[in-house]
Order: structure tokens, then sequence, then C-alpha cells
């Protein structure tokens, strides 16, 4: 999730220490705060920047990833599953 006050960098770096784990699936979405009893939003992104992010991610080595900002992890989970074990056979 991103919205909570992270930098671009560390974004870059989560990236990085996800690929050094050998991780090929990445979703990335907006934080929305659920309740004032929540951690505030910091920053909404815009659409654009979630294509950017998409990029960024498939030249690091994803083989899929789902950047925007309704992204949720469990969102379509089976489906995803499916597309990526197909993508980690192609490539073996």
């Amino acid at each position: 999730m991103v919205g909570l006050g992270e930098e671009h960098d560390e974004i870059i770096q989560v990236m990085d220490d996800l690929r050094s784990a050998n991780v090929d699936f990445i979703t990335i979405g907006q934080y929305l705060q659920p309740s004032v009893k929540h951690h505030p939003l910091e920053r909404y992104y815009h659409p654009n920047e979630f294509k950017e992010l998409e990029l960024i991610a498939k030249s690091k080595g994803f083989l899929l990833v789902s950047s925007s900002p309704l992204t949720r992890s469990s969102y379509h989970a089976d489906e995803d599953f499916a597309k990526l074990q197909k993508k980690r056979l192609s490539i073996n």
C-alpha cells in the first residue's frame, strides 16, 4: 500500500528487497484511511504514478505486477496466481 508517507526511493528499495528474496509477484495499491482511528492518509497517488511503478517493477524482473489505486492483494488472487504459474513455466 502506498499513501502512508513513504518516499519514492523507499518503494524502489522494497521492490529490490523483494526481488533479492526471489519474489516475482507484487501488488501496489492506494491506502485509504478506513476511519479516523486509523493511520491518516498522507497522499493520494495519481493513476499515472501507479503505471510508472508497474513499469519499474517489470523492469526489475517481477513476472506479475498489479499496480493501481484500487489494487488489493486478495482481489482476484486465484486468477493472478494462475497467470503467475503460466509465466513461471514459460521462462523455465
